[in-house]
């Protein structure tokens, strides 16, 4: 049976989004096998969560219509525990501690950016990186979170024992489980926010990008600084506005509430090698 255009145009897009996956996946040790049944649990869940009926429980027998997964592959998915998983609560309040530390004005030079802060309150009170962390979370050790970082690259100690931000965002140059935290977290919500949109036409997700070929390197490595600038001022403003107070919110009985994410990429590559141009 020929392909209809539109599923042709569908399945193009499924491997050029995989692709890049796949890389990771194979650098990582995981197989075809491996890969078949993850995927075959994401179709159930995906299935149970996104298409069941009206007032309706989905069974095991209408899912495997639903997917092509085997009934009894579906029944044994279905009794496994829930795997979604969010950021781990040490990555988490990292995010947060940088994010405080680059949009609050306390903790900023007069440009505006994140200064270096004294280690210990001892040395400089409430203008320490002991006060920073403190103001975020009582729980943790403020040594605790500074060891990490140095560990991740996060910051380093200049000859004064300040603590100095090395990137104005938690970026670890190190370590594997934070990185592919943020892989899961960033590229999911991208996905999802791009799904809807194709799914759906009423009130859709910003989702733009600007794209041109034919460029030098040069003009490419001007044109990614640039990004990484408007982009982290982007984030930052985006950052601040969502620690405001909402003036209009009524309290609610019940629900955890919103979040939301707001992601900013920069990627090239040579013209050959891009999927669309080949």
């Amino acid at each position: 049976m020929s392909e209809s255009p539109l599923r042709s145009a569908l399945l193009a897009a499924i491997h050029r989004v995989l692709s890049p996956i796949v890389r990771v996946m194979l650098a990582h040790e995981i197989t075809l096998p491996m890969a078949i049944e993850i995927l075959k649990r994401v179709f159930v869940e995906v299935a149970e969560r996104d298409f069941r009926l009206e007032n309706k429980a989905s069974t095991d027998s209408r899912i495997s219509l639903l997917t092509g997964v085997h009934r009894k592959d579906v029944k044994r998915l279905r009794e496994l525990p829930d795997v979604e998983a969010n950021l781990p609560p040490k990555i988490s309040l990292s995010a947060q501690v940088v994010a405080t530390w680059i949009t609050h004005p306390q903790w900023l030079d007069e440009n505006g950016q994140p200064r270096p802060l004294s280690r210990l309150a001892r040395d400089a009170g409430e203008a320490s990186f002991e006060a920073l962390v403190a103001s975020v979370s009582q729980d943790i050790r403020p040594r605790s979170v500074l060891d990490e970082w140095l560990r991740l690259g996060v910051v380093d100690i200049n000859a004064t024992d300040e603590v100095v931000l090395l990137s104005n965002a938690f970026i670890p140059r190190e370590g594997l489980e934070e990185k592919l935290a943020y892989y899961g977290h960033n590229l999911g919500d991208h996905a999802a926010a791009a799904a809807d949109n194709v799914l759906a036409t009423n009130s859709p997700w910003f989702e733009r990008s600007v794209h041109r070929g034919s460029l030098t390197e040069a003009q490419v490595e001007k044109l990614r600084a640039r990004a990484a600038k408007l982009g982290m001022q982007t984030l930052t403003q985006l950052h601040t506005l969502a620690g405001e107070p909402d003036e209009n919110a009524t309290p609610s009985a019940s629900g955890p509430g919103k979040r939301f994410t707001c992601g900013v990429y920069f990627y090239s590559t040579d013209v050959a090698e891009t999927p669309a141009e080949k």
